[in-house]
């Protein structure tokens, strides 16, 4: 510990860096040219886990009490308790059920949010994909916690509706081919997400994914069953238009104070955007996640955060990032049965040592750190003393006649003492 503040305090920073947590050395990068411009990055369902906020409900006092106000907001429209599901006490609901899984998720993704923050990394820009736009517009001010847990919740329930039905597939392909493959089965197959250059979701009926699935396979197209049986982002949706009208119609759309680049329009979002009708249209049109990331990286960003408990979206935005040219670094937060403070270290470094601005003081919060002295750099041993031919003895340089008759250019005297034939003359004044 005393190191560790001892490296951060008192010594500076340079442009190749590196990360140790517990010794390891976890990350090493080099910073061109400046602090970089972050996006906080909010994924859709798929990167829950059993357990997956336990450790940091035990172990971070910040992401702990941004935790219990969500379970407060969320309280207002369910009947269970957010704590006792993440935490695993008999008789509360588990991830199987979408009415739980997503308000679950919703409150995992705010809270990491505020975790990061925590650590001085304000976002510069959020964006959402499909769920995930609902924790992202509450991160940006765009919806009140308590308006963002009435979407998530009631909106999740109402899809309860559309079980049994449907499904979703992942697809190795393109927007383009992916939009073709889906145009075999038009109208009961559409393209319900473009996240990546090969990565797009297909949702519909359930037995129209059952053969275009075997199509894929046959045709050497890789492609994924999404654990869900309902089909967001599709037409099925709109057998809940009018309950999510009713049960959202209270929600307030504000300003976003941070800005929050939508998915559904494909443009940055303005006042009065994120109302009721909104949460309709996210989740029936296509999530258009790539052309978000392609424009956050024309604007200059950076660097783009993802705030889950498992990365699910650092793979389709790496690739996009790699397809526009650009050098942004793309970071989890946390990891499938790693969900500890010192894994959110592990992702802390990985975006500092790529330019990501991190304050560490809430490492030491506690420790009562003390400076120690450091080992000082490694210096080129390069000698700039000139090499002149001698006669004499070899006599330290360090004594006081050696220094006094250089200060007073008494060639004389070094010559005479140091047995030096001839030169001496142009080589004191020099000194």
């Amino acid at each position: 510990v005393d190191v560790a503040w001892s490296l951060w305090r008192s010594r500076s920073v340079f442009e190749c860096r590196s990360v140790l947590v517990a010794g390891e050395v976890v990350s090493s990068g080099s910073v061109v040219g400046g602090a970089v411009s972050p996006v906080f990055v909010f994924p859709g369902q798929g990167a829950q886990w059993v357990g997956m906020a336990v450790e940091l409900l035990d172990s971070s006092p910040v992401f702990a009490a941004r935790f219990a106000e969500c379970g407060v907001a969320l309280g207002e429209f369910v009947e269970w308790s957010l704590v006792d599901v993440v935490r695993g006490v008999e008789g509360a609901p588990g991830f199987d059920r979408v009415d739980v899984v997503q308000p679950v998720l919703w409150a995992v993704m705010v809270s990491l949010a505020a975790l990061w923050e925590s650590f001085g990394v304000k976002p510069a820009a959020v964006v959402g994909h499909s769920q995930g736009e609902i924790a992202a517009a509450v991160v940006a001010g765009a919806l009140s916690l308590s308006d963002g847990a009435r979407v998530v919740a009631l909106r999740s329930g109402a899809i309860v509706a559309l079980a049994g039905r449907g499904g979703m597939v992942s697809v190795a392909l393109d927007a383009e081919g992916a939009g073709e493959l889906a145009g075999r089965w038009a109208g009961r197959v559409s393209v319900a997400a473009v996240n990546g250059p090969t990565s797009t979701v297909v949702s519909g009926d359930a037995d129209a994914l059952d053969e275009l699935v075997a199509y894929a396979e046959g045709s050497g197209v890789r492609v994924r069953r999404i654990d869900v049986d309902y089909a967001s982002h599709s037409a099925h949706v709109e057998a809940i238009e009018e309950e999510l009208a009713e049960v959202l119609a209270p929600v307030v759309a504000s300003v976003p104070v941070v800005p929050f680049f939508s998915t559904v329009s494909g443009e940055w979002i303005g006042s009065a955007e994120t109302d009721g009708g909104y949460w309709y249209r996210n989740l029936r049109q296509t999530v258009r996640l790539q052309p978000a990331v392609a424009a956050l990286i024309d604007e200059g960003h950076g660097a783009f955060l993802e705030m889950s408990p498992h990365p699910v979206l650092t793979v389709p935005v790496a690739e996009t990032v790699e397809a526009a040219g650009s050098d942004a670094v793309v970071v989890g937060s946390l990891r499938r049965g790693e969900g500890g403070l010192e894994r959110f270290y592990v992702s802390l470094g990985e975006a500092w040592t790529r330019g990501v601005g991190v304050d560490w003081a809430p490492v030491f919060e506690g420790l009562s750190p003390r400076r120690v002295d450091l080992p000082t750099y490694a210096f080129q041993r390069s000698r700039y003393w000139l090499d002149v031919p001698r006669a004499g003895a070899v006599v330290d340089p360090g004594q006081e006649w050696f220094w006094r008759s250089v200060e007073a250019g008494d060639v004389a005297e070094l010559a005479g003492t140091l047995g030096v034939a001839e030169g001496l003359e142009s080589v004191v004044p020099a000194l």
